[in-house]
């Protein structure tokens, strides 16, 4: 292990979030001496963010814990284009609108996680479309433009990948890198921005940004990058076969977020508490020592402290009364998904397509057919099953996880 003499970088290195660093002497002593403002980039695609974007929140949590300045950058201006970074094909290209109600959206899921306001160490948030709207393109592509050439740009891996797959690659995707690298031209004039923070995936935006700061200012900024973050079978963090894991509670409950922690592989237990809660090492090192049924203790811890940074104490602690409830004491929870049903009676498959069990008439069919459907607990057999409803509530199971509950309307 690296001996950093800055908290920030201490921090970072024992909680295990470093990738890759740009000129990490630099910056271990530039952290020592002073408070470094850094930002992260988010793109305003939809009303909230998920799970796969939350070791980025962390980072800029954890900037701030050790007393540096978290910048979060919203995308009103890149959003616009797309960034191309790990993408198969063209995103659909949003209204301003559309922009602005997602931003507005984010906000929420941000202040939980730091806090705002005008001290040297708070929080803010801008959105980039502030300089790159008001851009105009000739004396742009004179400014930035003799910086970048298209032979280094074919290099990177998101050009690279889409080229190499023969998917197209439009030329509104092509200036993404360009506009990431004068965010940081910008921000370091603008709120004197030394740090940018993302994902391995972003190493060549981060890098074209300080080259382009040098070379044009010459001023000396740094980057520092986390690993991509999969689940120990190799699967893509924040990605089940539900969907997405959206940090927004309007998005996704507070109760199936606590189950997403809840249900983490034994492997990743350690990691987890590590990058996505604010547990202390000594008592992970504690909880990782666990093993066998005893894990699901450090699994719980996991679930409540994540939960609680995402949604606020009260939520985390009704997630887990609801699931013990529900899987320990065989009861209704009361944050279950709930469908009021009119008639008395409803069809097996509808009722899990309802209370969003299921994607379709078609998966809860085959769940069914797999012996994974269950009424109180009773396992059903026929999909053309009805469900009676009468004054006490009915709990409607698909597989082992997912649950809901009927009442009568």
């Amino acid at each position: 292990m690296t001996e950093f003499r800055s908290d920030l970088l201490r921090l970072l290195e024992a909680r295990d979030y470093i990738h890759q660093l740009t000129d990490a002497e630099g910056l271990d002593a530039l952290a020592s001496q002073q408070v470094v403002p850094g930002y992260i980039g988010f793109d305003a695609t939809a009303p909230s963010l998920h799970v796969g974007s939350l070791v980025q929140i962390m980072m800029l949590r954890r900037l701030q814990q050790s007393g540096h300045k978290p910048i979060v950058i919203m995308g009103g201006g890149t959003t616009k284009i797309g960034d191309p970074s790990g993408k198969d094909e063209s995103r659909k290209l949003l209204t301003a609108g559309d922009i602005d109600a997602n931003i507005a959206s984010i906000r929420r899921i941000f202040e939980r996680f730091l806090t705002f306001g005008d001290g040297p160490t708070d929080a803010v948030m801008i959105d980039n479309s502030e300089w790159l709207d008001s851009l105009e393109y000739i004396p742009f592509l004179r400014e930035v433009g003799p910086h970048f050439t298209i032979n280094r740009m074919l290099t990177f891996d998101s050009v690279k990948l889409r080229l190499e797959r023969e998917q197209p690659l439009t030329f509104l995707e092509f200036n993404y890198m360009i506009l990431q690298a004068y965010d940081f031209l910008e921000l370091s004039r603008r709120e004197n921005c030394l740090l940018q923070l993302g994902g391995s995936d972003q190493w060549g935006n981060i890098v074209n940004g300080i080259e382009l700061a040098r070379r044009i200012d010459g001023t000396q900024l740094y980057g520092v990058t986390t690993p991509l973050i999969t689940t120990a079978d190799g699967g893509k963090m924040g990605k089940t076969a539900s969907g997405a894991v959206w940090l927004n509670p309007d998005a996704l409950s507070p109760y199936d977020y606590w189950q997403f922690w809840r249900n983490t592989q034994d492997a990743d237990v350690e990691r987890f508490l590590k990058l996505f809660t604010d547990v202390p090492l000594e008592r992970i090192a504690e909880l990782a020592a666990l093993a066998g049924a005893e894990l699901n203790d450090a699994k719980k811890i996991l679930a409540d402290e994540a939960t609680a940074l995402a949604h606020g104490a009260d939520a985390a602690r009704d997630a887990a009364a609801t699931a013990q409830k529900t899987f320990e004491q065989g009861a209704v929870g009361d944050d279950l998904p709930t469908l009021a049903v009119g008639s008395g009676t409803i069809g097996l498959l509808d009722a899990m397509v309802e209370l969003g069990l299921v994607a379709s008439k078609g998966e809860a069919k085959r769940l069914v057919k797999g012996g994974g459907a269950r009424v109180d607990g009773e396992q059903i057999g026929d999909a053309g099953a009805l469900v009676s409803v009468g004054d006490a509530p009915v709990r409607i199971s698909a597989g082992k996880k997912k649950h809901g509950v009927l009442t009568r309307a």
